[in-house]
C-alpha cells in the first residue's frame, strides 16, 4: 500500500482525523465512482460520473451510447427528465397515424445508432427511406434534382443496409423517422443494458458547485438538486436540456443568435398515391418561396409530413382553414405562382375551390410535384417558432453541452437531429479515451476535444442554412437572377450535386 495511505489509515484508526484524510481516504476507495455512491448521514449527495439532464433524442443516445461501450459500461450514470417517460415506453400507434414531428436521419446518424444497438428497437415499419430529392425556386421555377439511383449526383458508398425498412430502393439520402420512434427505442435499450439511475417527472431546481465534506470534496463538482428534493453530483454535468437550457445558465456560457420571425407549420398528410415514380421509390421535395420554403417528406404508403417555413400570421391563417381548405394550400405551395398563393392568404374560406380553377391554368408538370394531398391527419397541424442559436461554448469545467442546448438552426436542411448525434457520438468518444487513459473526464482540459471538433462542424453548417435562407427570401429581381442562375449550373455539374449529397447523407470529413 502507498506509505501516505498507510499512514492516514494508521491515523484513522488512532481516532485522528481530518478533512484531507478522509478526502484522500474516500479517492481511494471511490475510483471512478462506480461503487454505490449513496450519501452518508450527513447528506452527501449521490455521486455519478455523469449526470445527464434532458430525455430527448440526444441525452438518450449519450447514456445509450456509454453503457453500450465496454469501457464505458462501469460508469455511474443517471437521467433527469423533467416529462414521465411512460408513453415512450408503452408506445403503439396506429398503424395508419404517425406523428407531425418527425426528422431526416442520415445514413451516419444510423449507422451509430445501430452501432450501439438502438437501431433494432425502432418500428420499422414506420420508417420509410428516400433516395432523392427535388428542390426548386418558387419565383424563377429553377431547380435542382438529386437522384442516388440515377445520375443526379448520386452518393457512392450510401446504400440501404437496415433490413426492414421499408422504401428500400438501393441507395439512401436519409430516413424519415418519428421522434417519439426514436426516442422509445432508445429507451428500450438503456433499459436493455441497465445501469442507468432514471428521475423521470423531475425537474431541475438548482445547480450549485459542492462542498468539501469529511467524504468527498465536491467544490468543482456540480451538484444537482430535483423538485423530489434528490442532489446528485456530477463528475460531468451534460446538458441535453433543449434551447433554454438550466445547464448551459449554470455554466455561464452565452448563446447567441436571432428570431427568424417565422415558424415551422408541420402536419400529417395523406396523398393520392404512394409517391412520385411508382411504389417503392420515395424522394422528398422542397420549393423555396419568399416566406419561406415547405416541404414534404415521404412517411411509409401514401403518408407524408409536412414542414412549411412562413410567417406566423400565415400560419395562424392556414390553422384556421377548413380540412379541404388546408390541404388546397399545401397543394398550391408546391404548384401555383407567388401571385396566386399571396391571394388565397387573403380570402377567408373557398381555397378548394379556388386552387382548383387556377390550377388548370398554371403550366407545371405533375411529375416534378408531389401527389395530390387528400386529406390531413386530424390534430396535426401545429406550429413551433424558428431561431437560430448558437452557444459561445460546448464546454465548461464539468460541464458538456449537446444538441439543441448548444445549437438551434433553421429546418431547411433537416440536419438539427443529426447535428446532436454527431455531438453524442463525439462526446462519447471523448469519455471513451479519457477513461481509457484514466484522466478525469469532467475537466474542461479533457473536454477540449469534444468542444473543437463538434463547434466547428456545426459552426460551418449553421452558417450554409442561415444564408440559404436569407438568399432565398427575397424577391429582389437582381437576387432572383443570380441565385436562379446558380441554381441550374450546379445542377449541371453532378461531381458538384455528388458532394451535396454525401454532404445531406452525414458523411463525415468534408470540413
Amino acid at each position: 500500500m502507498n506509505p501516505v495511505l498507510s499512514s492516514l489509515r494508521a491515523r484513522q484508526l488512532s481516532g485522528v482525523r481530518c478533512r484531507t484524510c478522509a478526502r484522500l481516504l474516500r479517492r481511494e476507495k471511490r475510483s471512478f465512482a462506480t461503487a454505490s455512491g449513496a450519501g452518508d448521514p450527513e447528506g452527501d449527495p449521490e455521486i455519478y460520473d455523469v449526470v445527464c439532464v434532458g430525455g430527448g433524442p440526444a441525452g438518450l443516445s449519450l447514456l445509450a451510447a456509454l453503457r453500450s461501450h465496454p469501457t464505458t459500461s462501469r460508469l455511474r450514470l443517471a437521467l433527469i427528465e423533467t416529462q414521465s417517460l411512460t408513453p415512450l415506453r408503452t408506445f403503439a400507434p396506429q398503424p395508419d397515424s404517425y406523428s407531425n414531428r418527425c426528422s431526416s436521419l442520415t445514413p451516419a446518424s444510423v449507422g451509430f445508432l445501430d452501432g450501439i444497438g438502438a437501431w433494432r428497437h425502432v418500428r420499422r415499419e414506420r420508417v420509410m427511406s428516400y433516395g432523392g430529392m427535388r428542390v426548386w425556386d418558387g419565383v424563377s421555377g429553377e431547380s435542382i434534382g438529386f437522384d442516388v439511383d440515377g445520375g443526379g449526383g448520386g452518393v457512392e458508398g450510401v446504400k440501404e443496409e437496415r433490413e426492414g425498412t421499408e422504401g428500400s430502393n438501393g441507395g439512401v439520402v436519409a430516413y424519415m423517422n418519428e421522434n417519439v420512434n426514436l426516442t422509445s427505442a432508445l429507451l428500450r435499450r438503456i433499459e436493455e443494458l441497465g445501469g442507468v439511475d432514471i428521475l423521470e417527472g423531475e425537474k431541475v431546481e438548482d445547480i450549485a458547485f459542492g462542498e468539501d465534506t469529511p467524504t468527498a470534496d465536491l467544490t468543482s463538482w456540480p451538484v444537482i438538486t430535483t423538485s423530489s428534493g434528490t442532489r446528485l453530483a456530477a463528475r460531468l454535468l451534460v446538458g441535453a436540456d433543449g434551447a433554454n437550457s438550466p445547464v448551459r445558465t449554470f455554466a455561464g456560457i452565452e448563446s447567441r443568435g436571432w428570431d427568424y420571425n417565422r415558424v415551422g407549420l408541420v402536419a400529417t398528410l395523406k396523398l393520392s398515391g404512394p409517391g412520385w415514380g411508382g411504389e417503392g421509390k420515395k424522394i422528398a421535395y422542397q420549393r423555396f418561396l419568399p416566406t419561406g420554403p415547405v416541404a414534404m417528406l415521404p412517411l411509409p404508403g401514401n403518408m407524408s409530413t409536412l414542414v412549411w417555413s412562413t410567417t406566423p400570421a400565415l400560419a395562424a391563417r392556414l390553422k384556421s382553414l377548413s380540412p379541404e381548405d388546408f390541404c388546397a394550400m399545401v397543394n398550391a405551395a408546391f404548384r401555383l405562382r407567388t401571385p396566386d398563393l399571396k391571394f388565397l392568404h387573403t380570402i377567408e374560406g373557398g381555397q378548394k375551390d379556388e386552387v382548383s380553377w387556377r390550377e388548370t391554368h398554371t403550366k407545371f408538370s405533375r411529375e416534378q410535384v408531389p401527389q395530390d394531398v387528400v386529406a390531413v391527419q386530424p390534430g396535426s397541424i401545429a406550429s413551433f417558432p424558428l431561431k437560430f442559436r448558437h452557444a459561445d461554448s460546448y464546454i465548461s469545467q464539468r460541464i458538456a453541452l449537446v444538441g439543441d442546448a448548444a445549437h438551434s438552426v433553421h429546418p431547411l436542411a433537416g440536419q438539427g437531429l443529426n447535428q446532436g448525434q454527431g455531438d453524442v457520438e463525439a462526446l462519447t468518444q471523448n469519455i471513451i479515451y479519457n477513461v481509457e487513459h484514466g484522466a478525469d473526464i469532467g475537466t474542461r482540459m479533457n473536454l477540449e476535444g469534444y468542444g473543437k471538433e463538434r463547434y466547428w462542424r456545426n459552426h460551418v453548417l449553421m452558417g450554409v442554412v442561415d444564408k440559404l435562407h436569407k438568399l432565398y427570401a427575397t424577391e429582389n429581381l437582381g437576387v432572383v437572377r443570380v441565385r436562379s442562375l446558380g441554381l441550374g449550373i450546379v445542377d449541371r455539374l453532378e461531381g458538384v450535386k455528388g458532394w451535396v449529397m454525401r454532404r445531406a447523407a452525414g458523411e463525415r470529413g468534408l470540413f
